[in-house]
């Protein structure tokens, strides 16, 4: 079957978790003998238009908008221009995709309008909503996304948190299948180097965005309860640039608020490649977000044989199983999550315990294998059961 990826933001030659999750199902499905193809916008004028990506995968670079890195609300208006030229390509290289598979919205709308023109299926993939990241919602942004849901042929959602998200904002359940994202266990692995630490002092890490909802205050505030450990957090811009993020400042304020300032650090950003080495330097990871579709952070750490704790929210309650992988507690609740990392900090057999669970789920029900098989079974379903084109829904971009 060929694939053509959309992920104008999230190109699979950059480094980020978006970028890991398109170049890892990519080479999943080229492993199953899928043909590959990823478009993303181009963010430099130097970068050639065809590059060949690893494992066979292309990634074709599409000019629309300015060449450089920019926030996905920005590009909106450039999204027609992006669906003219995805057309251009499938049109003029010979090359038509069996089934278009869009990540994040805005890609998803580039998508619809250049697939509905070719009578192409398409499959949605948001990762998150807008309804739901409330720090990047524009005021229309619900609205697209709910025409998107209902005018693509299928959406995966990531977990049920995320499926009941989107029947929230108006996208037919019909329309919604649950395939989690995977982990490369290969790379995530307990075997490797691993950052330098103080051996003496018990290590807790968190990992992600530095935006609110993703819980560090609470973090930060349990540390109260865990006296002797320190916790690190591993995320945000680039460490030459912390000093003058407003996310930073706020919780390095927190942190002298509740004087746990000399056991708090922030990295920042770290390449996805050397975030093995984070993992295997923790005791635990602790991912407390109040509300989220999908914690990447558990999965990849689980990968790396690190028990996790994570508030009882969104995709957690699935990666995590309370008790036999690690703890879930409530969310915004920073005595609870104090109280069950200062139990787990003391306990190394039951750690031990969690670890070799996490790392046995994480390799069985997470494998790229396993998830780009059951993609690959939404792509069959879609091709088989492609609506007449006269019944296309109007493009939504």
């Amino acid at each position: 079957m060929r694939i053509a990826m959309i992920s104008e933001h999230a190109s699979p030659l950059g480094g980020g978790d978006q970028h890991a999750h398109v170049a890892d199902l990519s080479k999943a499905l080229a492993d199953l003998g899928h043909e590959v193809r990823v478009y993303t916008r181009r963010t430099d004028p130097g970068l050639v238009e065809v590059a060949p990506g690893t494992d066979g995968v292309r990634v074709i670079q599409i000019t629309a908008g300015p060449p450089r890195p920019a926030p996905s609300e920005e590009l909106l208006p450039h999204m027609a221009e992006f669906a003219r030229r995805l057309e251009e390509h499938w049109q003029r290289d010979g090359w038509t995709p069996d089934v278009v598979h869009a990540h994040y919205w805005t890609s998803g709308l580039a998508a619809v309008t250049a697939a509905k023109q070719l009578n192409i299926p398409v499959v949605q993939s948001f990762h998150e909503i807008g309804a739901i990241q409330p720090s990047t919602a524009g005021p229309s942004r619900t609205g697209y996304e709910r025409a998107l849901g209902r005018a693509v042929d299928r959406v995966v959602a990531q977990s049920q948190d995320e499926l009941l998200g989107l029947v929230r904002i108006g996208v037919p359940r019909a329309q919604l299948t649950v395939v989690p994202a995977g982990v490369d266990s290969e790379r995530f692995t307990p075997e490797g180097p691993a950052a330098p630490r103080d051996p003496e002092r018990p290590r807790i890490l968190s990992v992600g965005k530095l935006v609110e909802h993703k819980g560090y205050g609470d973090v930060i505030q349990a540390m109260r309860y865990v006296p002797g450990a320190e916790v690190v957090v591993v995320g945000g811009p680039p460490a030459d640039q912390l000093s003058g993020d407003p996310g930073a400042k706020s919780l390095r304020a927190l942190a002298e608020k509740f004087q746990v300032a000399d056991r708090f650090r922030l990295v920042g950003a770290v390449p996805h490649r050397d975030m093995p080495s984070w993992y295997r330097s923790a005791d635990l990871l602790v991912a407390a977000p109040w509300q989220e579709q999908f914690e990447q952070s558990a999965l990849e750490a689980m990968a790396c044989g690190v028990p996790v704790i994570g508030t009882a929210v969104g995709g957690l309650t699935e990666t995590v199983v309370d008790g036999l992988t690690g703890d879930l507690v409530p969310a915004r609740d920073p005595r609870a999550l104090g109280g069950a990392v200062r139990r787990l900090i003391n306990d190394k057999v039951r750690r031990f315990t969690y670890a070799t669970a996490a790392l046995d789920r994480a390799r069985q029900a997470y494998s790229w294998k396993r998830v780009a098989a059951q993609v690959g079974s939404v792509y069959s379903a879609v091709t088989g059961l492609r609506r007449p084109a006269e019944a296309e829904p109007e493009a939504v971009a």
